[in-house]
């Protein structure tokens, strides 16, 4: 580092900000100069995988480290540098990112000048998601805890979730993410998945959601189906997911091509009556 620093003025770099994050293209007709960046580029990457910090004075840099396994990084070496790709899921992330790149481009253009410097955290106007938990469904449906917060959770409810929305192909059901954000409100209450009972019933535009990977991936041109893994995790939790059988038949879906972890309901509307009438609460999600 401290090589390249001494070194900044025979260094070029590009930077180019996506919506995920950046692409960024380091160069330098010394052919010493440009061997160091790839082993510095490696380096970093090494750092990234394991979270191993630096520059823990630099404000920047600490918080890109602090939550580092949420930083995809992919380099490529080129005749003269190398060209590197850095995203994040997380806004926030990739708000960082797109920040270090314009610092380390401050580090090309003004050498040690500019690493003597500290880097503030930029305020993101993206939705900030840091405060979200996951108790009990991983990675979806993430809610705020809300410990002093009326009308809390109760143990022994009962809830069923009539799922017509419409959904892009690649996108996961937000119905599916209703019943998850539901299971963890229960869990950042101190409750488990046993202390709520879940029936989902799909019909409608929703109903695709319940056919597998292989009849999904025909009908819709993606690779997979989306759902499954998210309806698997709540089978898990105990969730009922159902599909009407009415609408199957009306949406020229065969019996074979729904996957085995959604059940074939006779309709959603005996669905709907039998589940309300054993007390469950009617949430539609259209």
């Amino acid at each position: 580092f401290h090589y390249l620093l001494e070194h900044h003025a025979d260094i070029r770099r590009q930077v180019t900000k996506t919506k995920s994050g950046v692409e960024t293209l380091t160069e330098s007709d010394n052919p010493e100069v440009a061997a160091k960046i790839q082993e510095h580029v490696s380096s970093m990457h090494k750092r990234i995988k394991e979270g191993r910090g630096l520059r823990f004075w630099d404000e920047l840099f600490a918080a890109i480290f602090a939550d580092y396994k949420k930083i995809e990084m992919t380099y490529e070496d080129t005749d003269k540098g190398v060209k590197v790709i850095e995203t994040s899921k997380d806004p926030r992330m990739v708000t960082l990112i797109q920040a270090h790149a314009d610092v380390v481009s401050l580090f090309v253009k003004h050498g040690f000048d500019e690493a003597h410097k500290n880097h503030p955290v930029p305020k993101s106007d993206k939705p900030q998601t840091d405060n979200l938990v996951f108790p009990i469904i991983q990675g979806q449906g993430g809610v705020v805890p809300r410990p002093t917060a009326v009308e809390q959770p109760r143990a022994g409810a009962k809830f069923l979730f009539d799922v017509t929305a419409d959904s892009k192909p690649e996108e996961i059901s937000k119905g599916l993410d209703r019943a998850a954000r539901l299971l963890n409100l229960y869990g950042a209450a101190g409750l488990k998945a046993s202390d709520v009972k879940i029936a989902i019933i799909l019909h409608g535009d929703a109903t695709k959601i319940a056919l597998s990977h292989e009849s999904y991936k025909t009908r819709f041109t993606v690779e997979s189906n989306p759902n499954l893994t998210l309806i698997e995790k709540l089978r898990n939790s105990g969730v009922d997911v159902m599909v009407c059988g009415q609408a199957l038949n009306t949406k020229g879906f065969t019996d074979p091509e729904v996957d085995p972890s959604v059940s074939i309901a006779a309709s959603a509307m005996t669905a709907m009556s039998n589940k309300q009438q054993d007390g469950y609460s009617y949430v539609p999600i259209p």
